[in-house]
């Protein structure tokens, strides 16, 4: 069965001050992680280039980065999408596992439509 659901998330930007030197340029992840009744049911991950606008900035870069300065990159069009099978009623302790993984969402469905009933679902959303 497949379960529909749209929502719409917003997240504070990360704290720069927390950001590894090494790791403030290049590529990276967001990861997008959504649970229901505390069991993940599915991943969605996109790469996201970190870089400078500035050609001479790129080829020289301050020791100390500057994030006024970074350009993110993200590739929206290609994301990794990761399905896990969950006891959607609540009734089973069974292990997630995955079941599918994806390059791109897929907008048709060839199983029925399962409505999930109003119960705390989450979202989280991390930047790595």
């Amino acid at each position: 069965a497949v379960v529909s659901t749209q929502s719409t998330g917003k997240a504070n930007a990360p704290d720069p001050s927390k950001i590894p030197v090494a790791d403030a340029l290049g590529v990276t992840i967001v990861l997008i992680i959504c649970s229901y009744l505390g069991k993940e049911f599915v991943r969605v991950g996109y790469y996201v280039n970190n870089d400078y606008t500035d050609p001479e900035m790129r080829e020289n870069p301050p020791d100390v980065p500057r994030f006024d300065m970074v350009q993110k990159n993200i590739l929206a069009s290609n994301p990794r999408v990761t399905r896990f099978k969950i006891d959607w009623d609540g009734q089973q302790t069974t292990e997630e596992q995955p079941i599918a993984q994806q390059n791109q969402p897929s907008s048709s469905h060839d199983e029925p439509i399962v409505q999930v009933p109003p119960v705390e679902m989450s979202m989280d959303a991390m930047a790595f």
